[in-house]
């Protein structure tokens, strides 16, 4: 079995991960923060002792090492750009399975998230933090050390340069401040505008035929508009913040100029350090600068973080459990009750019954009556909000999905096909064993069309199984349903979709299972098929309203004429 992890932040995990290479960063930010003061030395050392000795050998020697320390400084850069770029990289991979599992996990449970947001968001994070605003981050501590040498030049020059540092803090809190609700807003518009257009595009067919493309444009327009209204006002806050930033750094440069000027006139500095101290005024505030004039990238990967957070935090990865043996099919459905998910309604309520391995049993009832869910139950992919459904006494839902798959058929109302061969998609798209392949096929009827195929088995079925009819999509599900002899087969309306002849092969298919010994549940409202199979289980209002051997329940159905009958030879679709 397993079970989820919980209480753990996965992104805070996988950032703790990279904490050699971000201290190996915050090393390579403190020399490159050391290098750039070397232009300024320079320029002190060529006024201060080049010009008063009129040296050209000590000219040439300043500037090589000038030079030297130039190519140091673009190569620790370059290091340290490439590390920050391995640390995103790296936590994209570090989340990349938690984050695939839980937009999975979501879309089994219906819940209203975006597969393409989540990876857009894990996309954010990676770009992000290889960025000049992130690397400008790791340089703010650093400019301490530009700090105490205008302390270490004038004590009035570091203090001017402490409020400046001090003003443009503020300009960076206000602006994050004000940025955040037109932020978030802009987000939530942009996240409803993608979804409703995903929506559209899997409805294509419908909205054309009936010509509602105009009303869904018009809508998702009013949706975009108010994405673009809400990020302009954002990009307006942003912009007039980078704006006064960049004012503050010029005239903090320019005023600690005239301060340096005002004190060598009085004698307190010598004149190359007014140069010197002005410029160093200039770096102490360049990191602020870039922080507040990349606010708005910082603000999306926060914002991405916690979405994606929140994300994995809900639907965890499953811990590592003890292997358990395959299972032999014997069912067991104790007091199960069940709501959809996203909704507040109960669909089944206190369902119970047993079936030993190799038996099988039709369930029917009227639309509504929370068949299908019950096969979702059945299969593990749908909790319970109370009772158990076990095979062979364990859970079904606990147990892990990748050990339990092969012993588990499972053919849905809607079967969806994925782009890959009909040989792909029939052995699941794992290690494929033809012969496997092949049987299933000729179960199911399915030989002699794929035969008649140019490349056979290695045929694209397309996406979703463009070029499949319908009933033919349907036979390649239940093929793959059966697909290496499973233990436990549920079958949710496995003839909606087929003629005569398929009918003829599901019911080829239901006694093949028979002889091998397998567990099977058919959800129908055909009566025909009820003749291959054992018992039936009557869902009325999402409870058991009759169970037990068919002919008995079917003598009692018929004695009871207000008891809806097993079927009226039409199909449903969507029912829950």
């Amino acid at each position: 079995m397993a079970s989820p992890v919980k209480n753990k932040s996965r992104l805070k995990e996988a950032l703790l991960q990279q904490l050699p290479d971000l201290r190996t960063v915050l090393l390579f930010s403190l020399l490159v923060n050391i290098l750039v003061l070397a232009p300024t030395l320079y320029m002190l050392e060529v006024y201060d002792r080049v010009v008063n000795s009129r040296n050209h050998t000590t000219l040439l020697m300043l500037t090589l090492l000038v030079v030297g320390l130039y190519v140091l400084l673009e190569v620790f850069e370059w290091v340290r750009s490439r590390l920050m770029n391995e640390v995103g990289v790296a936590v994209e991979r570090n989340l990349r399975e938690s984050v695939l599992h839980a937009i999975f996990t979501s879309r089994l449970l219906n819940a209203r998230v975006s597969g393409l947001q989540v990876l857009n968001d894990l996309k954010v994070i990676r770009d992000t933090l290889p960025s000049g605003t992130v690397l400008a981050v790791f340089d703010a501590p650093l400019a301490l050390l530009i700090l105490i040498l205008l302390f270490v030049i004038h004590p009035m020059m570091g203090w001017f340069a402490v409020a400046g540092a001090v003003v443009q803090g503020g300009i960076g809190l206000l602006n994050q401040r004000r940025m955040r609700k037109p932020f978030l807003a802009a987000s939530g518009y942009a996240s409803m505008a993608r979804n409703y257009a995903d929506d559209a595009v899997r409805n294509a067919q419908v909205i054309e035929a009936m010509g509602m493309l105009p009303g869904i444009h018009g809508k998702w327009r009013d949706i975009q508009q108010g994405f673009l209204r809400d990020q302009a006002v954002a990009s307006d806050m942003a912009g007039s913040s980078s704006a006064v930033s960049k004012m503050m750094q010029s005239l903090t440069g320019s005023l600690l100029l005239g301060i340096g000027a005002l004190l060598a006139l009085d004698g307190v500095i010598g004149g190359s350090l007014i140069i010197v101290g002005s410029i160093l005024g200039g770096r102490v505030l360049t990191p602020l600068v870039r922080i507040v004039g990349g606010w708005r990238q910082i603000e999306a990967m926060r914002e991405s973080m916690l979405r994606l957070d929140g994300l994995m935090a809900e639907y965890p990865l499953p811990e590592e459990a003890m292997e358990l043996p395959p299972p032999k099919g014997q069912l067991t459905v104790e007091q199960v009750s069940a709501v959809a998910p996203e909704v507040n309604r109960m669909i089944l309520g206190g369902v119970s019954f047993q079936v030993a391995s190799g038996g099988s049993v039709a369930v029917v009832g009227p639309s509504g009556a929370g068949k299908t869910t019950l096969a979702r139950l059945l299969v593990g992919i749908w909790p319970p909000v109370q009772g158990k459904v076990r095979l062979d006494s364990v859970d079904v839902y606990s147990w892990n999905k990748d050990e339990l798959g092969s012993h588990i058929g499972y053919l849905p109302q809607d079967v969806e096909l994925f782009e890959g061969t009909l040989a792909e998609n029939i052995g699941r798209f794992g290690e494929v064993d033809r012969e496997k392949v092949e049987k299933a096929c000729r179960s199911v009827g399915l030989d002699d069309f794929v035969a008649a195929l140019p490349q056979g088995y290695d045929t694209q079925v397309g996406a979703d199984g463009a070029f499949l009819s319908g009933g033919q999509r349907q036979r390649v599900g239940l093929a793959r349903a059966i697909y290496g002899s499973p233990a436990f087969v549920v079958l949710d309306e496995p003839n909606s979709s087929l003629d005569e002849a398929g009918d003829a092969a599901l019911m080829n298919v239901l006694g093949m299972l028979r002889e091998q010994g397998t567990t099977v549940i058919v959800i129908t409202q055909r009566k025909q098929i009820l003749s291959a199979l054992d018992y039936l289980l009557v869902l009325l209002d999402g409870k058991v309203h009759r169970f037990g051997r068919r002919d008995e329940v079917m003598a009692e159905l018929q004695l009871r004429p207000a008891v809806p009958s097993a079927g009226n030879g039409k199909t449903t679709g969507g029912e829950r």
